[in-house]
This record gives C-alpha cells, sequence and structure tokens, in this order.
C-alpha cells in the first residue's frame, strides 16, 4: 500500500450493478487518491432499475470486521451507507470510535432506494441523537430530513435544529423550489452550494457518490466546508458523464 495515500473505510450494501453501495464508494475512493476499505453492511439483488431482494449481515461479524481492520490500519475516515436499524447503525459507530476516537464519520441516512425499497425507519429520535453526536456529518435529502421530525414540515429547520448534534448537508436534488442547491449547516454557520448546471442525467447511487467523495476529501485533509463544495463538483460531473442511470466516474 502506498505510504501517499490515506486509507477510507466505506461501511455499506453490496449492489451488483456497482452504481451504488460499497462499489461507487471505492471507484470515487479511487478517483481521489485515497486507499479504499469495504465492508459490507449487506448484499443485494438489484439493477439501477429495480430492487429484488436484501440479506442483511449480522451485526457480529459488521463489528468484528471492524475491529480487525482498526486494529491493524490507520483509517482516517468512515462512509457509512444503508442499515436495517438504529441500533445496528449505533453499535456500528460505537465500535467505531472506541477502536479509534479521532476517526471521521460520515453517515448518509438512505431510508428507501432509488428504485423507491424501504430500507430504515427513525423511530427513536433518543437513539438517533446519540448516534449524531458521534458524527462529523450527514448527507440527507429533503425527504430524507423529513423522517428525523415528522412534525416539522420545513426541512430547513429540521437540518438546523440536528446540527446543534453533528453538520448536516442537506442536499436540493428533490427540492423543487431551488432544484440542485446544497445547504451545509454547521452548529454556527450555513454556507450554500450552488449547482454549476440544473442539466444533468438522474443517476443510481449519485448519493453514495457525493458522501463517499466528502469521505475522500476529509481524509485527504479538507476541511468540511471545502470538502462538500469539491464532492458537489465531483458528483456534477458524474452526473453528466452519461444519459444513462450508470454513471462514469472520471479524475
Amino acid at each position: 500500500m502506498s505510504e501517499n495515500r490515506p486509507i477510507d473505510l466505506t461501511i455499506a450494501g453490496f449492489d451488483p450493478s456497482g452504481g451504488a453501495g460499497v462499489l461507487a464508494d471505492i471507484k470515487t475512493f479511487e478517483q481521489h487518491k485515497v486507499y479504499g476499505f469495504a465492508i459490507n453492511t449487506a448484499n443485494t439483488i438489484q439493477t439501477e432499475n429495480v430492487f429484488h431482494k436484501i440479506q442483511w449481515t449480522a451485526i457480529d461479524f459488521v463489528l468484528e470486521s471492524i475491529t480487525t481492520l482498526l486494529n491493524s490500519y490507520a483509517i482516517s475516515a468512515v462512509k457509512i451507507g444503508i442499515v436495517p436499524s438504529l441500533d445496528y447503525l449505533k453499535q456500528i459507530v460505537f465500535c467505531l470510535k472506541k477502536h479509534s476516537p479521532s476517526i471521521k464519520i460520515i453517515w448518509d441516512p438512505i431510508l428507501k432506494s432509488s428504485t423507491e425499497f424501504d430500507f430504515l425507519s427513525i423511530e427513536n429520535q433518543e437513539t438517533l441523537i446519540e448516534i449524531l453526536q458521534q458524527i462529523v456529518l450527514i448527507t440527507p435529502n429533503y425527504n430524507e430530513i423529513k423522517h428525523f421530525n415528522p412534525e416539522e414540515k420545513d426541512p430547513q429547520k429540521i437540518a438546523k435544529f440536528f446540527s446543534t448534534y453533528c453538520s448536516i448537508l442537506l442536499k436540493g436534488g428533490h427540492n423543487s423550489d431551488e432544484i440542485g442547491v446544497d445547504y451545509l449547516f454547521t452548529t454556527n454557520n450555513i454556507y450554500t452550494y450552488l449547482p454549476k448546471t440544473i442539466e444533468c442525467y438522474e443517476k443510481h447511487g449519485s448519493g453514495c457518490v457525493l458522501s463517499s467523495a466528502i469521505t475522500a476529501n476529509l481524509a485527504l485533509g479538507q476541511n468540511l466546508q471545502t470538502a462538500c463544495g469539491n464532492a458537489k463538483t465531483y458528483t456534477e460531473k458524474y452526473l453528466l458523464s452519461n444519459p444513462t442511470k450508470l454513471g462514469f466516474h472520471h479524475v
């Protein structure tokens, strides 16, 4: 392994189409010159258009995998993708922090696939807050953030509230009022990221690419604001790479 490359870990699902999950994350890491490790939370049967079946990985197997890697390597940052429950996620997060207290954790809170298959429901806000307090950033879209507090209708107010626990990149792809405008909510500030173009092609797994690009940028030493901006630029190139739902990665 090159001594010049930081190591990132993705803990997410395996998508055989390569458009989402750990395969998309590893492709993104490699393009950023970050060495990528991967642990599967699930195996799936799917294409970019249809989700057929999922088989979750036992949490003990995931935790043992995390322990093995963190005891052997200096891992800079971790991206977490699909999980079946908040308790499952909590055990992952606390295991990571136990073995590496300074590790940077980014969670892409995927509640359903781009093909509308449900993964996770957020039912316990106390557990959610416990998790967020250990995380650097989460990357929900406008539909996902609403599940964090169903009683509040304004996604930005929800993001502002939860940003007291961790930073939140509120993605604007599902915001019809400001398509493609992302907002980074930190404890003290709100940063706006305007799209360079709204002419793009829908992609399977674009959220995975964005969150793993941020993870890579943080491992490379960028601050959070810069990491999010550069990751958005990378993801826009990915969205423009071809007209199909499976994108090409670019240096």
